[in-house]
């Protein structure tokens, strides 16, 4: 305004402190206080934003032109109306944290998302899998009121920083997808292939027998430890993780997201916050807790995936329930010594980490025996 009007402009809040001017020693003066300064202002707009009020004041012009006091102040009215306007536009971020937002809420259909993705700029094309941060305590925590922002905008601005924490953490900002979803949840869309776990990843990790989408879910479980402790050394507060399995294709991402919100729910209830969590992790409480019956058998088959190939421990198995957990009674159905049973069951308990012998194993166990035999009836009936 003051090169349009070839004048001194200044702008005052509620109290009358100039808070912005082209002449920079003036801010922070009262307005009364303009006139005794070289300026003679002969003109004042009122000026509201966002429920704040003001005035735009502006000084004789200094090139000697006359200006219509009502075609400047139209002019100023103008500026005003186009910087709320503008002020009020999604920015950037806001844009993608909305269509993240709604890919993984499964609001959006492929062809949509492949063209917002595009536009933003937003590489969906390797595999990805959902990490879910609860960061609920540092974004929505107490604002100490020491600026003029409003709770929006701080809210903003810590999310901004969580993301800026994450983003440096993984190294690879275009592997590594952010998005603030709000209630102090950043979703994390991380490439899950083996070169970018690489870091995390060790032989041994993926038994043969798991399907892809448990593959590299150990390594994804292990850098999300180590980004639990660089969050909260940065924020200084409670952080929980959730992470889910890839699932293929870009509708996939939805699902790993409710993989990841189940296992960040249960996880926080049953084994506390300040933690990672993971469906295959939670035991009986992801076997029992989740209300997806799909995601229920397909955590039973990866669970007992390891005894796929040894008919022979899943029989053992079988008796040993049968027989309420009898050592005794199970050796003599099975007409085999105690100590051919004991080493069956420490055999078991090797490949699925879980021991029959232990009252919650044994429960976990024969619920994933009894979701995925329902699974083979299913079928069977298909």
């Amino acid at each position: 305004m003051a090169e349009l009007l070839s004048a001194q402009v200044c702008v005052t809040n509620e109290q009358g402190i100039v808070i912005a001017s082209s002449n920079l020693e003036l801010v922070g003066l009262s307005s009364n206080d303009l006139d005794n300064t070289a300026t003679n202002h002969y003109l004042r707009v009122p000026l509201s934003v966002d429920m704040q009020a003001g005035e735009v004041i502006v000084g004789e012009p200094c090139n000697g032109d006359v200006i219509s006091p009502r075609l400047a102040q139209v002019l100023i009215e103008m500026v005003i109306n186009q910087t709320a306007i503008i002020d009020n536009l999604p920015t950037q971020h806001q844009l993608k944290d909305k269509f993240i937002y709604d890919l993984l809420h499964g609001l959006i259909d492929e062809t949509t998302v492949v063209r917002y993705s595009k536009l933003l700029g937003l590489d969906l094309s390797p595999p990805r899998a959902v990490i879910l941060i609860d960061a609920s305590e540092y974004i929505l925590g107490n604002h100490p009121q020491q600026s003029e922002e409003t709770v929006e905008v701080k809210i903003r601005r810590r999310a901004q920083l969580v993301i800026s924490s994450i983003v440096r953490f993984f190294l690879l900002p275009k592997d590594t997808i952010c998005a603030y979803i709000g209630d102090g949840e950043i979703a994390v869309l991380k490439a899950s292939n083996t070169k970018n776990l690489a870091n995390w990843a060790k032989s041994g990790d993926v038994l043969e027998q798991s399907s892809y989408s448990w593959a590299n879910l150990t390594a994804l479980n292990r850098a999300a430890i180590a980004l639990l402790a660089c969050l909260r050394a940065d924020t200084g507060t409670e952080i929980s993780i959730g992470i889910g399995r890839y699932h293929p294709g870009i509708q996939g991402l939805a699902h790993s997201y409710q993989d990841a919100r189940a296992a960040l729910s249960l996880g926080c209830r049953f084994h506390g916050k300040n933690q990672v969590h993971c469906l295959a992790q939670l035991g009986i409480a992801a076997l029992v807790g989740v209300s997806d019956e799909k995601t229920k058998i397909e955590l039973a088959t990866h669970l007992l995936s390891p005894l796929d190939r040894e008919p022979e421990l899943l029989a053992t198995l079988d008796t040993f329930f049968a027989t309420n957990l009898s050592s005794k009674a199970t050796a003599s159905q099975l007409l085999i010594h105690r100590n051919t049973l004991t080493y069956r069951l420490e055999k078991i308990t090797s490949l699925i980490g879980l021991d029959p012998r232990r009252f919650d194993d044994a429960v976990q166990i024969r619920l994933a025996l009894l979701l995925r035999s329902l699974n083979s009836t299913f079928a069977a009936k298909r």
